[in-house]
This record gives structure tokens, sequence and C-alpha cells, in this order.
């Protein structure tokens, strides 16, 4: 199988209708080109003045969830009488925060006897731990709460009632057509599910489950004679789980991560300015969550115990949180090692595959690390644009993690391969698999098969979709500072992607070791240019082309001015 080097630019849409396009600019106070970006991003007039605003205030009532007003009822009833309360989290990023959530926020809300099991990747596995639950009821927890994880969890729903725990249920991911059966399973997916937004990380779910509970407590009387809660403080770790986690970027999922970023920019929380000093974070944005901060709390569930990332957002002072924070930088320099040594060993494994598997990639490895294969798997779809599962072998059974690409719903496609797989979960772009090494073959024909029956030629061809075309007079700073309005940016809400035509880069150099800085010019018109990771493309910037550019402030020394940050070039149609 070849890496895929072309890319195809496309409209983000085809046919966007502009008659509002005069409203837009008069109630929203837009310039012309912004309205139109928001109108071909498909935002009503409605849902473009509240996706702007992101107001707290129009978060939606969180009974609106399954299972809500009974999971709140035991919770009232447990922080009442003094009961013992477990929060059993996750080992990624989501995970970790989730925890950090319920344990500071029960604790805040009263419960007086909180504690906490985050699974070991290598030993446990993924999801709600029988050993835990065990552990649980012999300490007399009388509930446990669950954090991104749990939905699938039937046997050990079953086993939390024998032992006479109440398991409250809290996850996103895809539910089976079956649910456990616990006290509770709130769950946004649910196709019973009145809550207008599906698509919340872990740690959102858990956010609305303390908003919940303390509109009970507070209705109660609760807090007549004890300090409420200010429950924006935490905002900072639902940011970091949403952001880590991938999921959209839009709806409520925007409106927690743009005030969560405040709170994670003004590091009220130790361990998180820690962890920024020791990342190099001087200012917070999704991509610095995203490729410095994540990666760091992440490494502590995929080399070792995420209990690690755990302990550090609990932490109170500053110099063990550096501590802490740099032994997960050590961890993170141990993964990224790992990680590039096991993907040379998949791309050597790739050459491998038969020509009839031309619509997915499915490698095992005897040894790989379980806690890196994901990211392999991620690099490997950057690189052949194709749905990727990479799985660890222990002698007869293997873990695998997978990614997919647009176009293609993983967690459906383990569905219908779901005859090889001893245990399955995750969602429409990355899933995680258990099965033993003899249906490994079988997996993969069948998964190929699949993703046959949904992907073109087409879908496999990757696309780069842009916002319209723009001449360099039209880019100033008036513009730059309306769109910088539209940040977060990330997952579902793309940084703007803009199309500049028959332009020439004059005065290229290389910058670093991989790097090219240039100007850009067009007629009488100019602006720097940046354009990351493209020095191998540098002979592809002569004569007349078109570029795709990020537009972005670059602010330096007190000073402001237009920078375009490259994404692709392309030679300008004859």
């Amino acid at each position: 199988m070849e890496p895929v080097t072309k890319r195809l630019w496309v409209s983000r849409n085809d046919s966007p209708d502009f008659s509002a396009l005069k409203e837009f600019q008069e109630q929203l106070h837009l310039s012309p080109f912004v309205a139109r970006l928001l109108i071909g991003r498909e935002y009503s007039l409605e849902s473009a003045r509240q996706f702007l605003d992101a107001r707290l205030a129009d978060l939606p009532d969180p009974f609106l969830l399954p299972d809500m007003d009974v999971a709140v009822t035991r919770l009232h009833v447990a922080i009442e009488k003094g009961e013992k309360i477990a929060v059993h989290g996750d080992y990624d990023v989501d995970g970790i925060t989730g925890t950090v959530l319920l344990f500071a926020g029960l604790g805040a809300l009263g419960g007086c006897d909180i504690e906490y099991h985050i699974p070991l990747r290598l030993r446990d596995g993924y999801g709600i731990s029988a050993q835990a639950l065990q552990a649980a009821a012999k300490k007399g927890t009388r509930v446990v709460v669950s954090v991104d994880c749990g939905v699938s969890a039937h046997a050990e729903a079953d086993l939390a009632k024998e032992y006479g725990i109440d398991l409250i249920i809290t996850d996103h991911h895809q539910p089976p057509p079956t649910l456990p059966d616990a006290l509770a399973v709130i769950n946004p997916q649910r196709e019973d599910s009145d809550f207008p937004f599906q698509n919340l990380a872990g740690v959102g779910v858990a956010f609305f489950l303390l908003i919940a509970l303390r509109k009970r407590l507070r209705d109660a009387g609760w807090f007549t004679h004890r300090s409420e809660p200010d429950l924006r403080q935490y905002l900072d770790l639902v940011a970091l789980g949403t952001i880590a986690d991938l999921v959209p970027l839009q709806g409520i999922n925007r409106t927690l991560t743009r005030h969560g970023l405040v709170l994670l920019e003004s590091g009220q929380r130790v361990g998180v300015r820690a962890l920024k000093q020791v990342a190099g974070v001087k200012e917070v944005s999704c991509s610095a969550v995203g490729f410095q901060l994540a990666p760091r709390l992440n490494a502590a569930g995929r080399m070792e115990d995420a209990a690690l990332g755990v302990e550090l957002l609990l932490e109170q002072d500053m110099i063990r949180a550096l501590n802490a924070a740099r032994y997960l930088d050590q961890c993170n320099r141990e993964r990224r090692e790992l990680e590039k040594q096991t993907l040379q060993q998949a791309e050597v494994a790739v050459s491998a595959i038969s020509l009839d598997h031309t619509h997915s990639i499915v490698l095992a490895g005897e040894g790989w690390h379980p806690g890196v294969i994901g990211i392999v798997a991620s690099r490997l779809v950057d690189r052949y644009y194709r749905p990727t599962v990479l799985i660890s072998l222990d002698g007869d059974s293997g873990k695998g993690s997978a990614r997919s690409i647009r176009g293609y719903h993983l967690y459906q496609g383990l569905q219908a391969c779901s005859d090889y797989l001893s245990g399955f979960g995750g969602h429409e772009m990355a899933a995680g698999m258990s099965l033993s090494k003899d249906q490994i073959a079988g997996f993969s024909t069948a998964l190929e098969a699949h993703a046959r029956t949904e992907l073109s030629a087409d879908d496999l061809m990757p696309k780069l979709r842009h916002d319209g075309i723009l001449l360099l007079e039209e880019i100033d700073l008036g513009i730059l500072r309306q769109l910088e309005g539209l940040a977060p940016f990330g997952m579902g809400n793309p940084e703007p992607l803009l199309v500049v035509e028959s332009v020439r880069a004059m005065r290229v150099q290389t910058v670093g070791d991989n790097h090219l800085r240039f100007t850009v010019c067009q007629g009488a018109f100019s602006h720097p240019a940046i354009a990351f990771g493209m020095l191998e493309r540098r002979d592809e910037l002569q004569g007349e082309v078109d570029l795709l550019v990020t537009p972005q402030i670059n602010r330096y020394n007190g000073r402001e001015m237009v920078q375009l940050r490259v994404k692709d070039v392309r030679s300008t149609p004859s």
C-alpha cells in the first residue's frame, strides 16, 4: 500500500444559501466574509448567535439526560447519610479529568467519604474493573460512579448488584443494543435521551451530573448552612478532557471549552500551572492542550499509572506538582520513543499487506505497547488514509486500538465484525477491541469487506475543506479579530481555511529543520507566510501558485500583523 500524497481542495459547502447574509452582518455585527463563512458552515442566524455568545446560562437542563433523576436522587441520599462513594474513571485524559472533576466536585457538594479508582491499562484493560468493585465492596462502599466508561459493562453491573453496590454509569461512548443493569446509565448517546446534544466528552457528562446534583441539594435546603460550590471552577478540567478526546467543539462542547480555556490560561489549578511550566506552554489554546498538555497527562496512563495524572491535578503544593509534572514529562519522552519504534515496525508491516486489502489496514505485532498503538494508528491514517487497526499481541490474546477516516463509522464497522471479537467499544472515529490471535485473519478480512461496502474510491482520497476564496487585499486585522471570535478551534470547529489564487512566493527561506518562511504576493498586495513541515515542497513554490492558508494575527513585541499559515500548495491552473 502506497502513502497518499495528494489532497483534494473542496469547498466546505457546495451550495450555501446567502439570502440571510445582510441579517448576519447587521444583527451579529460581522464583516461580509465572516458572515459568509458562518453561513457556509450551515449556521442559522439564531445558531450563529448562540455560537458566538457561548453563554453558560444557555446550557440545557441536565435532567434531560436519561437516568439523571435516579442518579441524583441516590447521590443526594449518599451525601446526606455520609455514605462511602467511589469514582471509577478511565486512563485517558478524558477519564483522568472526569475522575478529578467528580472526586473534587462530590466533595465540594458535601460528600465526606469519596475515593477514586483508575484502572491500569496493561493490567486491567479498558472499562469498569471487577476487582475494583470487589475492593470497593470490602471497604463498605455503597455507591460507585463511573466516568468515561461502563456503557457496555453488563457483567460488572451484575457484579455490583451482587455486592450491594448501586452503580451509576456516566459515559459518552456508543451504547450497545442492551444497556447494563445498573442503577443509572447516563449517556447522551442513548436513543431515549432528550438531551439536545449527543457529542459530549465523558468529563462533560460528569459535569452535568454535578450541575443536576447541586440543583437537587439546593432545592432541598442543603446549602442553607454550608457554602454552595461554584462549579464553573471545574471548567478547566472539562476543557482539558473535551479537547483531548477529540469530540466536536460545537454547541455545548464549545461553550464549556471556551470558558474552560480561560481558567487554563489563568492557571488557578496548581497542577495545571506545573504542567504548563514543564511543557513550556506560555499561551493556552486548543493546540497547546492537544499537543503539549494532554500528551503528558496521557503518558501516565499509557506508560504507567493514570492515577499519577489524577494526583497531579489534585495537588495543592507547587513543588510536589512540579516534581509530578516532570515525571510525566519523562513518561512522555519514553512514550514518544516507543511510538517511533512501533511506527517503524508498522510501516514495514504495511508494505507487506495483501493487494486485496485496499480499503482498511489491520496490523498485529507481538510486544507492541498497548499504550502507543492508538497513536501509531492515527499516524498511519494520516499517511495512508484508511481505517486502521493496530493490535498488540501477548501470547494468544490481543488488544487493539483503531482510528478512522471521514465517512467510515468505526463502531458500526466493529459491530459488523463482532463475531471475531471478544469485546469492543468506542465511537465513530476511535475504538478499542480485544480478540484472540487466531481470530485476527478473519477479523481483517471482515473489516475489509465492510469497509468496501461503506467507502468509495472518492472517500479514500483525503480532502482539505476550505471556507472560500479570498484576495490578499481583503485579509486585514479587522477580519482576523472577528475570526478569532470563532475560537476555540478543533474537531468540529476547524480553523478558517482559505484559498488565495495566483500568488507568488518571494524571498523563500528555510526556518529550523523543516519549515519555510516567505512573502506571498498578489498584485500590489503581500503578506508574510509560514509553512510548517513543508521544506521538501520548496520547489513547488516556483511561479504562480494557489495556496491554502489559515490567516492569523502574529503578535510580537506589542505589534500585530497579518500572517498566513500555509497548509497546502498547488500549481495555478492554466
